[in-house]
């Protein structure tokens, strides 16, 4: 299917109106949608929380109060729902308006869906053509993809360093290594995120809320501690308010009552080593509906959580300036005798924040 320059105008503006719903669509994937007839915008919609309309509703609605959608187009960033979840099917709903095509930037990697949306569609007639922005419309649900066909959440670390990549002093102190400016967009990528993970270390150093308090956000999200040893203190910042999963190795009825009496979970997930397995703490969190967890921690949880094979993004915040050799670093990898063994990475992209510089970069699979 060759799709015309109007069709990536609508699509494109499909996709930023799912963007709108990136800090609240949890555990739902972002979803825009435009419906165009004889040339013009009729209805848009975006899906904006779990239990609330899907965008395709919405746009309808908005269409409806018009001449209506029979004979439009509908242009949406993911392929229509045909399950009844909290809401119903979204296919069908196309096909009681009369639409004549139907443009999807991609197919539902829901198991429930995975293209049956679409044969409902064809079925009844309407034209479907799939795959127009796919790779954007992808990026937007990066980690709603990742739990849908891996079984687990997207995995964000985020370092902030030095230009020497020191993450600390020798004591301890961090804060704060980068600006203002830097700091508020972490809480940006907070504000995404479903989970943010950090571990013991890092409590015990600077005894972190880990809440989104920078820039607006309707909902919190989960913090998750990992502690082997279970020594998060009662007192913890942290779990104020609740919403707290602490993953350990370590069996305390008495220690886990009371943190579940401050609001905490209490998973243990024991590896063969006395540490907590964090491929099945992974795992765990996509079974709790979990797309995204940004993890904010210190050496040793960024090396294990890259041993164990379960990041996929890194976001690093370089400011400029040195620590010295003193200061702690930022990942401790095993040493390498030849240049193929390094850790290789994919930067997606590098801009400036005040006088800091951020990259992404992706872990390229090994």
């Amino acid at each position: 299917m060759a799709f015309t320059a109007d069709d990536h105008r609508h699509m494109a503006r499909a996709l930023r109106l799912a963007a709108r719903g990136l800090a609240t669509t949890t555990p739902n994937p972002r979803v825009g949608c435009v419906i165009v007839r004889d040339g013009a915008v009729i209805g848009e919609g975006w899906h904006r929380k779990a239990g609330e309309p899907h965008a395709e509703v919405l746009a309808l609605q908005l269409a409806a109060a018009g001449a209506g959608a029979r004979g439009a187009t509908v242009y949406a960033s993911l392929e229509p729902c045909s399950h009844h979840g909290r809401t119903p099917p979204c296919a069908d709903a196309l096909i009681a308006a009369g639409v004549a095509r139907v443009v999807a930037a991609m197919e539902d990697p829901n198991p429930r869906v995975a293209g049956e949306g679409i044969r409902r569609l064809r079925a009844a007639g309407i034209a479907v053509d799939v795959g127009l922005l796919e790779a954007e419309a992808r990026e937007l649900n990066a980690g709603f993809v990742s739990r849908m066909t891996r079984g687990r959440p997207w995995v964000r670390v985020k370092i902030a360093a030095s230009l020497d990549g020191k993450t600390a002093l020798a004591n301890g102190v961090s804060q704060w290594i980068t600006g203002a400016a830097a700091r508020r967009d972490g809480h940006r990528w907070r504000a995404r995120s479903c989970a943010v993970m950090t571990g013991i270390g890092t409590l015990k150093d600077d005894d972190p809320r880990l809440t989104v308090r920078d820039v607006p956000a309707e909902r919190q999200p989960v913090r998750v501690v990992v502690d082997s040893r279970l020594r998060i203190g009662l007192d913890a910042r942290i779990l104020a308010g609740g919403g707290v999963i602490v993953a350990t190795a370590t069996n305390d009825p008495v220690k886990a009552r009371a943190l579940a009496a401050a609001g905490a979970e209490v998973w243990e997930l024991p590896d063969a080593n006395g540490k907590v397995e964090l491929a099945a703490l992974a795992r765990q969190l996509g079974q709790r509906g979990m797309n995204e967890v940004l993890v904010e921690a210190g050496i040793n949880l960024h090396s294990a959580l890259l041993a164990a094979d379960v990041v996929d993004e890194l976001v690093v915040y370089l400011a400029p300036h040195l620590l010295g050799d003193a200061g702690r670093g930022i990942i401790r990898l095993p040493g390498i005798e030849r240049m193929d063994e390094r850790l290789e990475l994919d930067v997606r992209d590098v801009r400036a924040f005040g006088p800091d510089l951020r990259l992404i970069a992706r872990v390229v699979n090994r």
